[in-house]
């Protein structure tokens, strides 16, 4: 298969945590000090080499769209002063890399959004970054970590943490064969188990690979957990086959989906050196 050139962002959804802030903000806007959430998930894709940055939103998401675009209003008012240094990391993306866009229209779970994303990624493998799992490492990304896998293993890749038992409901969880250091070949996969029927400690974080046939099987798919469309679930399918892994990647997360993640990584960031 080719490399991994396209990356898809789920970013349809409406915040409930964060409201009031939410109600005409998109949750990916939220800053992490002074850069929206969705700008690190982007920059992030383009450490890994990823180029087109394909996005599926929803009603009241027009800010996604605004902030990876020229504000000539802006550019002119800062022209030549100390803070036009503050622009020249967005500048930079919106120069290098290629963006797109699909509405959701209806929420119905990750798997729904993904199927959304399928006229924007086509018949190749791509990468899917959920913004609120917040990642910081030493190296090209989580993203890059899977995508060096995916051109070893070419077949879909999941990024995994260990999590505590008590937080099993919050997660896709899943079990498997340590193939390598840190590798899994997964055999099993549950989305948002109770502790006592998780297949193991190991929780799916915001960072996928996944090889084109998806599509098809998510079109296939049954509803699950909550009536909802799953990924964990399409996944599970492939898993049977022996085509999924998972890795445990180097680095650290911060749930910028909950307020007291939010907060970790805000207080992260400003004081990191």
């Amino acid at each position: 298969m080719p490399p991994i050139r396209k990356c898809l962002f789920p970013a349809a959804g409406y915040g409930t945590r964060f409201l009031p802030a939410t109600k005409a903000m998109p949750k990916e806007m939220l800053p992490v000090v002074n850069k929206p959430l969705i700008q690190y998930g982007v920059e992030e894709a383009a450490r890994a080499g990823i180029t087109d940055m394909a996005f599926v939103t929803g009603r009241g998401k027009r800010a996604l769209e605004d902030h990876f675009d020229t504000s000539h209003e802006l550019e002119r008012q800062i022209a030549g002063s100390e803070r036009e240094s503050l622009l020249e990391d967005i500048r930079r993306l919106v120069r290098e890399c290629r963006f797109s866009w699909t509405r959701q229209r209806e929420a119905r779970g990750l798997g729904h959004a993904v199927l959304t994303g399928e006229t924007l990624i086509g018949n190749e493998p791509f990468a899917v970054l959920l913004a609120d799992d917040f990642c910081v490492t030493g190296d090209a990304g989580v993203l890059g970590q899977l995508t060096a896998v995916f051109a070893e293993q070419q077949c879909s890749i999941v990024a995994v943490e260990e999590v505590p038992a008590s937080e099993t409901a919050s997660y896709g969880m899943i079990a498997g064969e340590e193939i390598s250091p840190g590798l899994f070949r997964v055999s099993r996969m549950v989305e948002k188990p109770a502790p006592e029927e998780a297949p193991g400690n190991l929780a799916i974080i915001g960072r996928y690979i996944l090889t084109p046939d998806i599509f098809a099987i998510l079109r296939a798919t049954e509803p699950g957990r909550n009536n909802e469309l799953q990924l964990t679930d399409a996944l599970q399918s492939q898993a049977r086959q022996g085509k999924v892994l998972a890795l445990r990647f180097r680095g650290r997360r911060f749930d910028c989906g909950s307020v007291a993640g939010y907060m970790a990584a805000n207080e992260y960031v400003w004081k990191r050196p």
